[in-house]
């Protein structure tokens, strides 16, 4: 062989060595993953997080997949931004080490030990589980818990070589097999589109696309390379033996991958979840059953238990095509692999026999979870609607599979006494042994199974009202204390006597610094008393004390009036009179402190009245020349107003009782609605309103109403009578008033029907703006000079709107829930309504001395717990607002003091005494301060001169606002509403009663006990006992102010 032969040959021999010994180390290293061990565990290593105090500048939050958006990681920014908006802060968050911060940014799925099961947990204030959600709900815990017979054929189906122990360094993610095969396919389809392209993946990739790939679903190369990426990275997350992580991935898989969705279920992740959901089955019976099955010998049972498991892992490649309809080939494809399982000897030809005998008949869905009584969930429901309103996650549905841990402020154990003993109160032994029967509360032949019981229990804490407890013995998803609205009687005393201390103060501020002579020069209008007391009080003062704001407010306290109630009120449009609840409050004159202690009605009546006035002359100072001169432009202005109003509530009322009724229908009901005293106003008042109303009508369809309409024991009409009222009282006869008149039904009515017959399809806005001359003209008699009497009434009925309208703001700066008030005087007593929950946020107002807090049910959130995203936020509210002027605040929280000490819940004094471990009192009475209030709502008629002329009870209630020492504060009231309502009698010394029963609970609350292990929160401070803002000899306990985000 020549020179160059050799040397050619000798090349060919090293390329060739070369070459095989590339192949060799590739080949090597597909079997063994050595140099990926090596490469892949170093850098895994340096993929770390922790947690530490305080907002991190090292996190990433994922932007895609599943998984990440249905646990709440998605949106973890999100949420953020929004709760330190609203008052908390970042009490810790993960901190990234830097190289997986980089790899987060370049779209690796970051490695760590993924949850399986996630969920929303609330807990307490002493973290005792309140509720837990936990998805999926069936899981098996670790490699051992799974049944043999199903990882192996889990792993015949999808991932055979994935256990192999011969290499304990084994890439995972790669199946290079599988992975040639697939390219090979890939390419083949790219010449042949209908050739199949079985996937590559390996169970570790498909866990990472179906959990972290958008929609979990591949959407291209680059997003298989990231899949395939991250599944490496996390199988030599704890070193370069992946065994382990190869279990972990078996564990894992079987727990989440996704099954489809069934109604009333949603998503179905995991076998678990899947079997019962499917097929009914009882997870741990099916893998009780395959772990003792004899493979040789298998039951029929067993047989079936495996079939059914068996079809869940093949059906995950199409979950809905197989398991949400019928006409699928699951069976037969199910049936296809147990002949190749056996095949390969995976499974015993016994087993396979017998599985194929069983039929896969899918379950009719599983019935839902009995849940928890709505009575006992109120509490879980507020901290839920909380953190939804926070979060502004609407869905229940996603709330619930929130990765987040909120640690709430109820105290669960307190919530549990405050429910059961709201239920007894139905009992009418437990009701009898609480003290609820007696005078003023339920008699002896009244059944308490009808009332309705709410409380709620509020803490000061810092800058903010925590909630402790919110209970009520209702089953039903309605909240009491937060949804109603109900008259709560004398408690809105509590409102009006702020609202005229507020008044005072003002007029103080804006008259303090003026001279005697300025002051006694002063013009102030007849009618604003409020104004005329406070000039007169600062002319007669003698002494710079005397002139200090603390000492007006204690004047206006100490101010006159008188309890008769014998007068009537012009109110409401129309004269109302008022009653007291003992004959004696109406025999004297009584100061505003001696009235509030005693709740005196009119007392108050007046003193709304002074307000009102008050509020007319601030807005209009010369308000009296619009009553004195008849030519006053605003006079005609008003009563336009009044008209355009009034006729335009009566349309309103016209219209909802007429809409979506046909042409016949509405005929009928307005009718209907004519009055027949005799024979010829019947004629007549039937013939105005059928031809005011239908003015097209023929004389047949006429006559043949009229004849069917006129009560049969009057005379019958004769053709001549017909004819003669047809023609005379046609509809061109008379104007829109005199036929409103001679019917007897209101004019607007009458228009109402008429233009619904000829626009059927109107709208209401459109009715208002069509009938807005005719409504001025109905109340053309209200514009003659002659009717000033009338025109006076209407003006001061304006007026009067305005200045509840005004009322109403002040009300709403300090909690009051609702967009108005009802313009009358019966306001002061209860006639506007309440929630109990609002008028515990005044409470609240009070005992902070005039400062707002925020209210809250959540302390903390706790995101995505030990995961790179973890992060928890804290209450942490910023200083409230000033809302009522401190001394303002002192002087209404000692009145309260005084309705307890003397007053009208005098029955409770002394009923909060703190004990110590053995049950022996220990130390003074917490002092309690509140407001009671009777309500008893009516539809009421009224006659001349404000006299009740019909009444019927529709709600009956008995409430009492409380604070307790300073810091506790809240509600409680009983209810009972129509039919039975006119049933009781009770006052509100029920409600007071009801407290006096939940005082040893509320007792072992704010001071330490017997009971202080569960009924006090962990994150209350030891108490400070003091004496603060009270009467002379009245006790105290105060509790020293905590932080809520430290424990």
């Amino acid at each position: 062989m020549s020179r160059r032969g050799w040397i050619l040959a000798g090349m060919a021999v090293v390329v060739c060595g070369g070459a095989y010994i590339v192949v060799s180390v590739v080949a090597s290293e597909a079997r063994t993953s050595q140099w990926q061990a090596r490469y892949m565990s170093r850098l895994g290593s340096t993929l770390t997080y922790e947690i530490q105090p305080g907002a991190s500048d090292s996190i990433r939050y994922p932007h895609s997949g599943p998984y990440d958006l249905r646990l709440g990681y998605e949106r973890l920014g999100e949420f953020g931004e929004r709760l330190l908006r609203e008052g908390y802060l970042t009490i810790s968050q993960s901190r990234m080490s830097p190289d997986m911060v980089r790899l987060m940014e370049q779209g690796i799925f970051p490695p760590y030990r993924e949850k399986s099961q996630a969920g929303l947990l609330v807990r307490d204030c002493n973290a005792m589980t309140m509720s837990q959600d936990r998805f999926p709900q069936r899981q098996y815990d670790d490699f051992e818990a799974i049944p043999k017979v199903l990882v192996t054929s889990l792993l015949f189906v999808e991932n055979q070589n994935l256990l192999n122990p011969e290499y304990p360094m084994m890439n995972p993610a790669l199946d290079w097999r599988r992975l040639s095969r697939a390219v090979l396919d890939q390419g083949i389809r790219l010449a042949d589109r209908s050739h199949g392209t079985p996937g590559g993946s390996t169970l570790a990739t498909q866990i990472e696309k179906y959990r972290h790939s958008p929609e979990g679903k591949t959407q291209s190369i680059p997003d298989k390379l990231r899949q395939m990426t991250s599944a490496s990275l996390r199988a030599y997350r704890d070193g370069p033996d992946t065994l382990r992580a190869r279990e972990n991935i078996v564990v894992d898989y079987l727990n989440t991958v996704p099954m489809s969705a069934r109604a009333g279920h949603g998503e179905i992740d995991g076998l678990g979840d899947a079997l019962y959901v499917w097929y009914g089955e009882d997870f741990a019976e099916i893998n009780g059953l395959l772990r003792s099955m004899d493979p040789r010998n298998p039951t029929p049972r067993q047989a079936q238990a495996y079939k059914r498991a068996l079809s869940l892992i093949i059906s995950q490649r199409r979950p809905s095509y197989h398991l949400r309809r019928d006409d699928t080939n699951l069976d037969a494809l199910t049936a296809s692999y147990l002949r190749l399982l056996a095949s390969a000897n995976a499974i015993t030809s016994e087993l396979r026999d017998a599985a194929l005998a069983q039929s896969l008949d899918k379950a009719p869905p599983p019935p839902r979870p009995q849940p928890e009584p709505w009575v006992t969930r109120k509490a879980i429901n507020q901290v839920r609607n909380d953190v939804s309103r926070l979060l502004h996650v609407d869905s229940r549905y996603d709330l619930d599979r929130l990765d987040l841990t909120v640690d709430s402020t109820i105290n669960r154990e307190a919530q549990r006494v405050v429910t059961e003993t709201l239920q007894r109160i139905r009992n009418k032994d437990d009701a009898r042994q609480m003290g609820l029967y007696g005078k003023n509360l339920l008699r002896d032949g009244d059944d308490p199974s009808r009332l309705v019981a709410s409380f709620t229990l509020f803490e000061r804490s810092g800058n903010a009202s925590v909630v402790r407890v919110q209970a009520d013995n209702v089953d039903k998803p309605f909240d009491i204390n937060n949804g109603a609205r109900i008259n709560l009687g004398s408690t809105a005393k509590l409102r009006t006597m702020v609202t005229y201390l507020e008044v005072i103060n003002e007029i103080y501020d804006r008259y303090k610094d003026a001279s005697r002579a300025e002051l006694t020069a002063l013009q102030v209008p007849r009618q604003d008393a409020l104004t005329r007391w406070t000039v007169d009080y600062l002319i007669k003062a003698k002494t710079p004390a005397e002139r200090e704001r603390k000492a007006v407010l204690d004047a206006a306290m100490e101010r006159k009036y008188s309890g008769n109630a014998g007068e009537a009120f012009f109110t409401g449009g129309g004269m109302q009179a008022f009653t007291n609840f003992e004959k004696w409050e109406g025999e004297r004159q009584m100061t505003v402190r001696v009235a509030f202690q005693h709740s005196v009605n009119l007392v108050f009546i007046r003193m709304m009245r002074d307000i009102v006035r008050y509020e007319v002359w601030q807005a209009h100072p010369d308000a009296s020349q619009i009553f004195e001169d008849r030519d006053e432009p605003r006079r005609r202005a008003y009563l336009v107003q009044f008209a355009n109003e009034e006729g335009s509530a009566f349309m309103t009322t016209f219209w909802q009782r007429y809409r979506g009724k046909t042409d016949a229908q509405r005929i009928d009901t307005l009718l209907d609605r004519v009055k027949l005293p005799t024979a010829r106003l019947a004629a007549v008042r039937l013939s105005v309103t059928l031809l005011s109303a239908r003015p097209d009508t023929d004389f047949d369809t006429f006559a043949r109403t009229l004849r069917a309409r006129m009560p049969k024991q009057m005379p019958k009409l004769s053709d001549e009578d017909l004819q003669a009222l047809f023609v005379k009282y046609g509809h061109d006869k008379f104007s829109l008033n005199d036929r409103g008149y001679l019917s007897r039904i209101h004019p607007l009515e009458l228009w109402m029907v008429e233009y619904l017959g000829k626009h059927p399809d109107a709208t209401l806005k459109e009715i208002l703006q069509a009938s807005e001359p005719d409504r001025q003209a109905v109340y053309a008699w209200l514009f003659k000079t002659r009717s000033k009497l009338g025109q006076d009434a209407r003006i001061r009925t304006l007026l009067e709107r305005e200045a509840f309208g005004k009322i109403a703001v002040r009300w709403q700066r300090l909690g009051y829930p609702f967009d108005s008030l009802t313009p009358s005087y019966a306001t002061a007593v209860g006639a506007s309504g309440d929630r109990p929950a609002a008028l515990a946020e005044l409470a609240g107002i009070l005992l902070g001395n005039g400062v707002d807090a925020q209210p809250s049910a959540v302390r903390t959130l706790a995101f995505a717990s030990n995961t790179p995203y973890a992060t928890t936020y804290g209450l942490h509210p910023q200083p409230g607002k000033p809302l009522v002027a401190p001394e303002i605040a002192v002087l209404v929280r000692r009145s309260m003091l005084d309705v307890v000490q003397a007053g009208t819940a005098k029955s409770i004094n002394g009923a909060f005494v703190p004990v110590n471990r053995k049950g022996q009192p220990q130390g003074a009475p917490l002092a309690v301060g509140g407001k009671t209030g009777t309500g008893d709502q009516r539809y009421q008629t009224y006659g001349s001169g404000g006299r009740v002329i019909a009444s019927r009870a529709v709600n009956r209630s008995a409430t009492f606002v409380f604070v307790i020492g300073e810091r506790y504060f809240g509600t409680v009231t009983v209810h009972v509403g129509e039919p039975y309502a006119a049933r009781y009698v009770f006052t509100s010394a029920i409600a007071v009663r009801v407290l006096r029963a939940l005082a040893p609970q509320i007792t072992a609350m704010a001071a330490p006990g017997s009971e202080a292990t569960l009924l006090r929160c962990r994150d209350t401070a030891a108490p400070t006992l003091t004496v603060l803002n009270a009467p002379s000899g009245a006790a105290v306990s105060t509790l020293a102010p905590h932080s809520v985000v430290d424990e």
